[in-house]
């Protein structure tokens, strides 16, 4: 079945490139309910989920839209509804804008609007300063832009508490930086599998300017610190021995990869480095959930 023959619905589900949007969701979900000590009210929580997804969604559509270029002599990309002619611009653009205005109307009616602001902030650093400019402009792109993308558990703080407690900031801020931290080690490792499809792209990431070897230390040298990092809320009083023995087991687990990395049994190492990645994040967040909920439940 060509991509022509796809229904048009499944073909605007691309755009939105679900499973991402749903990782990042996920860790905002988690910055909800680690945000107050019991559940989080329900209004808040549900509008406030849906606002991040959509704004998530409206930037990754933006994302294809100026990647049409390069998705087109990609391998991992061509695929895509604009790079196969099934979406025009016109359509994607008039689909991100809608995503967009609804994101900010649902945030700013139903939840606050500092909630709504630091969301159209992380829309507009992804999709415009990432995307457009810091992609093409130099190899620590995905450093750099990984600000954009490590946001969602303060856009989830801030839904339910409007960052009105006296250590809001302060936590919200360590669940980002643990997937800011997080966010080299993760692209770089599909970088080193896909460096062609880049190169052939004209796309400067770390393995096409700097070369596979320096690109696998780096890896290291990040993982290294994110292990440092995810134990920052344990130091800080926010989560306490359930959640310092995953994050330490799953950080343990990454460093043997990220180790592994620079001398791998196969090319196709990094993808397994790159899968690791995102299992990572999603159980390190969800220890974070379970740590918060074991005194509630047995205190």
């Amino acid at each position: 079945m060509t991509s022509r023959a796809i229904p048009a619905w499944r073909q605007y589900l691309e755009l939105t490139k679900p499973r991402v949007v749903a990782l990042l969701v996920f860790t905002a979900l988690v910055g909800m309910f680690l945000a107050v000590p019991g559940l989080p009210p329900l209004r808040e929580s549900v509008f406030g989920l849906l606002g991040i997804w959509l704004a998530a969604s409206s930037a990754a559509a933006i994302n294809h839209l100026i990647d049409q270029r390069i998705d087109k002599v990609m391998v991992r990309t061509a695929h895509r509804p604009l790079a196969t002619g099934a979406l025009r611009p016109g359509q994607v653009l008039a689909f991100a804008l809608l995503l967009g205005m609804a994101s900010m109307l649902v945030l700013v009616l139903l939840v606050n609007p500092l909630t709504a602001a630091l969301t159209f902030a992380g829309l507009i650093g992804y999709a415009v300063v990432y995307t457009g400019f810091l992609k093409r402009a130099t190899p620590q792109n995905i450093v750099i832009g990984g600000v954009a993308g490590a946001v969602p558990p303060l856009l989830g703080w801030a839904a339910v508490t409007n960052m009105q407690g006296p250590w809001d900031w302060q936590y919200a801020l360590l669940l980002v930086l643990i997937v800011f931290v997080w966010t080299p080690p993760h692209f770089w490792a599909l970088a080193i599998f896909r460096r062609e499809d880049y190169a052939r792209a004209l796309i400067p990431m770390l393995p096409v300017t700097h070369g596979v070897t320096y690109t696998r230390w780096q890896i290291l040298f990040y993982t290294v610190l994110l292990l440092q990092v995810s134990l920052l809320p344990v130091i800080f009083g926010m989560s306490g021995f359930f959640y310092l023995g995953g994050a330490l087991v799953l950080g343990s687990v990454f460093l043997w990869y990220a180790w592994r990395l620079l001398d791998p049994p196969d090319e196709f190492f990094a993808m397994k480095v790159f899968h690791y990645s995102v299992v990572y994040l999603m159980a390190l967040f969800a220890f974070l959930l379970v740590d918060h909920w074991l005194p509630l439940l047995f205190g």
